[in-house]
């Protein structure tokens, strides 16, 4: 994966190649993505570049061996960590490997799936921690930089977290974290605090044609039946919303909600520059062209981020939608 493969963040991907031609490389960087959002291939972008033995100008050459094993993500010096319901990533390495080449832009849901643990709680554990303790007391085996790769380590608990700590703030010479994340919030404090954290920011030329994803298309099924006051269509929608594939799913679409509201709110208050990475904006703009209520947004935010923390209680999600549903519809 060169810089040149990954959709949009050009200015991310020149700040990167820029830590690498300085010489100036933070040892430890947290890439902070929407779920699919480019975060894992933006990662791989700069560790091609990182070990490429010939990259020129702002990107990898894409051809020389290293960049190959890179591009396959058989490099030996490259460690992936991810989330899994039992033993350690390195289990299901080669069903990672699978997904990543086929789609590096895959979702959390997609991951879970390629690994065949959908619905199951999946977490970074203690043993992750010795196993990457254990690879970087050894020598990088073809001399260079190694490096770990940490998709979602907001999914870390806490003993897996603390043991990594003092190896994040002061790893061996010529070793490099990224972290992938969708909720730095949730990241271990300590271990946040001692990263480079970037924003990178969805592109909608992600998905094929540009499609939206399945949530996206969810809320906007929704809000236009909202919009054209058609109640019993909306609660139709809620009830699809409701029988998505896994809880993560509705999670995801609350979260892709919560963001498309307040994107909206922006455009209300007139601040249409702030809100131009959007990957919903043409939808958002038709919406704040017919939503007369400037109350909408913060109220929308409210009830999405309570329903968030219902999902996490175990909530039946039908219950849920449906009232979300109810409470949007008096709202808008």
């Amino acid at each position: 994966m060169t810089f040149s493969q990954v959709y949009g963040n050009e200015q991310v991907s020149r700040a990167l190649a820029g830590m690498v031609d300085s010489g100036k490389v933070a040892h430890a960087i947290l890439l902070h993505e929407d779920n699919g959002g480019g975060g894992f291939a933006m990662a791989m972008a700069f560790l091609q570049y990182l070990f490429c033995l010939d990259h020129r100008g702002t990107d990898s050459c894409g051809v020389c061996p290293t960049c190959n094993k890179i591009g396959k993500y058989i490099h030996p010096d490259v460690h992936f960590v991810f989330p899994v319901n039992a033993g350690t990533s390195s289990d299901f390495l080669p069903k990672f490997r699978e997904l990543a080449v086929s789609n590096p832009y895959f979702t959390e849901e997609e991951l879970s799936e390629a690994l065949e643990i959908e619905g199951k709680s999946a977490i970074i554990a203690v043993g992750e921690s010795k196993e990457i303790i254990n690879r970087l007391s050894l020598s990088s085996l073809e001399g260079g930089y190694r490096a770990v790769v940490i998709y979602l380590p907001e999914k870390m608990n806490q003993e897996a977290a603390n043991r990594l700590l003092k190896l994040i703030e002061e790893p061996p010479v010529l070793t490099q974290f990224v972290m992938i994340t969708h909720a730095p919030e949730k990241v271990l404090t300590t271990i946040r605090s001692r990263c480079q954290n970037i924003r990178v920011v969805p592109d909608a030329g992600i998905h094929a044609g540009g499609e939206l994803r399945e949530e996206q298309v969810l809320l906007c099924e929704l809000m236009e039946n909202m919009l054209s006051r058609r109640l019993l269509a909306a609660l139709e929608t809620g009830e699809k919303i409701a029988a998505l594939p896994s809880r993560e799913s509705a999670r995801m679409f609350c979260k892709c909600a919560a963001d498309a509201f307040r994107t909206l709110f922006l455009l209300q208050q007139g601040l249409d520059s702030m809100a131009e990475n959007s990957p919903m904006l043409p939808k958002v703009k038709d919406w704040s062209a017919r939503i007369r209520s400037k109350s909408f947004p913060r109220a929308a935010v409210g009830i999405i981020d309570n329903i968030r923390k219902l999902i996490d209680r175990n909530v039946n999600l039908k219950i849920l939608f449906t009232d979300m549903v109810d409470r949007l519809y008096l709202q808008i």
